[in-house]
């Protein structure tokens, strides 16, 4: 079972925010559980001292009730106290000698209770040098003691429970993890707060860097009027330095963009210039051969033949001037007539002036029964369809079979130019909406091409608020173009 990637990178695909917050509240964490800790252990030898403190006395009280039997009398492992030895409640006093022991532990009642054997073994199991020692006796529990042998050569074991000692240890315990949850709890809020007003700035810059992102920079005039605000941009800071870098790159790419679009203005202004200077010798040019053309009895027929290869390139040259002149007007942004245009009317003209230009090729049209209409301009329309079903009658084997397909909803028309060619090359694909784009020889030519064709309907195609996209692959190549079907957003 894989994983997403964003799971597999866990605390490094975190926000910055959140990271921080976390880092600091485990950090916190850690700085807690090391303070409980060392404060469960100074309180545990606090409260340890001062129960051998008590052992210390309850240990001397039962020596001395031996010492009354007096320093003469033989020894007695079975000695019974006359008297109890009224120690606290829980007390352990034992004596023991050779393999003889006897035990007592001290009850609410003033009557000792008798040790178990196996409480007996536990006692005698502590090491007789005088030392507070804990051990756990039985079922009885944890228990401080302290084992002391006497001078008739007894040894005396006396014991107090370690039990209100832990109980105190896990109180505390409980009250000092209780106090620093809450106090974790409380940093982490104002840490949050803390957090966020310290990247505050750094928001500010990414939300400026989006809104940069978003402009349409590659294109046009761009007026890049974006900056981070002055007081997020302090040298003194961190953040400030960035967003300070940041404005100074701004400024940079502003002046990057401005000599760009100066460049491509000046460019634009020479092809339209220069086009619509040509227009006129080509003309004339044209003219001239179309006479002498006439005069066919005045002229050798090699003549005729360089006079109709004249013709023929003038009339190609003219072609390309008229291309080149509309790419600069649609690029200086000069705005088209507008009107309603009859898409199927349209498709059904130019699918018959196709089929009559290329008669190698299968054409096919379809198209819905109800009209579809867009506004837009019909003589550019009818370019962008003309020019796509000629990239495909140029680019496509006789016999290949070509679908122009028409669809609509209520927003938008969708117009697909489909064929069964050898599809266009994988490294052209990307720049093939581009001026001057050519194929290789798979996809060879019948006919001279300028490269513009395709340049003119993505730039009329932009005109008009649409898009235009191409998927191609062996077999199979598809040009869709999609039109806004409302008036004012095809107008912009």
């Amino acid at each position: 079972m894989s994983s997403s990637p964003q799971a597999e990178r866990g605390v490094a695909s975190w926000s910055l925010k959140r990271r921080l917050i976390f880092e600091q509240i485990v950090l916190l964490a850690l700085v807690c559980v090391v303070i409980v800790a060392i404060s469960e252990i100074a309180l545990r030898a606090f409260l340890v001292d001062q129960l051998d403190d008590r052992l210390e006395d309850a240990s001397g009280k039962t020596v001395m009730i031996v010492d009354n039997h007096g320093p003469g009398n033989p020894p007695r492992p079975d000695l019974e106290f006359e008297t109890p030895p009224r120690q606290a409640t829980g007390t352990i006093s034992a004596l023991y000698l050779g393999d003889t022991t006897a035990g007592w532990q001290e009850t609410s009642t003033n009557q000792p209770r008798t040790l178990t054997a196996a409480e007996e073994a536990d006692v005698r199991a502590v090491l007789a040098d005088g030392k507070p020692r804990t051990a756990t006796i039985g079922d009885l529990g944890e228990y401080r003691l302290v084992a002391r042998e006497l001078p008739n050569g007894l040894t005396s074991v006396t014991g107090l429970p370690m039990a209100d000692v832990n109980d105190v240890l896990l109180s505390a315990g409980l009250i000092m993890g209780g106090v620093a949850l809450a106090g974790l709890l409380a940093a982490a809020v104002a840490g949050a707060f803390i957090v966020r007003r310290a990247l505050q700035p750094l928001r500010r810059v990414a939300a400026t860097a989006g809104r940069v992102a978003d402009l349409p920079l590659d294109r046009g005039e761009v007026e890049l009027a974006e900056r981070v605000p002055k007081r997020y941009t302090d040298p003194n800071t961190e953040v400030g330095q960035v967003g300070l870098a940041f404005n100074r790159m701004l400024g940079n790419v502003r002046d990057a963009l401005t000599a760009r679009q100066e460049s491509e203005t000046r460019v634009r202004q020479f092809v339209a210039d220069a086009s619509h200077e040509l227009r006129t010798p080509l003309a004339a040019v044209r003219g001239y051969a179309e006479l002498i053309r006439r005069r066919d009895d005045d002229v050798a027929p090699e003549v005729a033949h360089a006079l109709g290869r004249v013709e023929s390139e003038a009339a190609r040259m003219t072609a390309l001037v008229e291309d080149l002149l509309l790419l600069a007007r649609l690029d200086s942004g000069r705005p088209l007539e507008f009107a309603a245009v009859d898409l199927s009317r349209l498709v059904v003209d130019v699918v018959s002036d196709a089929q009559v230009a290329g008669r190698g090729q299968v054409w096919r049209l379809d198209v819905p029964p109800d009209p579809v209409t867009v506004p837009g301009d019909d003589a550019r329309l009818h370019q962008v369809l003309a020019n796509l079903l000629s990239n495909a009658r140029t680019h496509t084997p006789p016999g290949t079979t070509v679908t122009i397909g028409l669809a609509a909803t209520d927003q938008v028309a969708t117009l697909t130019v489909t064929d069964d060619g050898p599809g266009i090359p994988g490294d052209l694909l990307p720049a093939v909406f581009e001026r001057f784009a050519r194929g290789d020889s798979s996809r060879s030519r019948a006919a001279g091409s300028t490269g513009l064709g395709l340049a003119i309907v993505a730039a009329v195609v932009q005109a008009h608020h649409g898009h235009v996209t191409v998927d191609s692959r062996h077999g199979h190549t598809r040009f869709t173009v999609r039109l806004p079907r409302d008036t004012a957003h095809a107008q912009g």
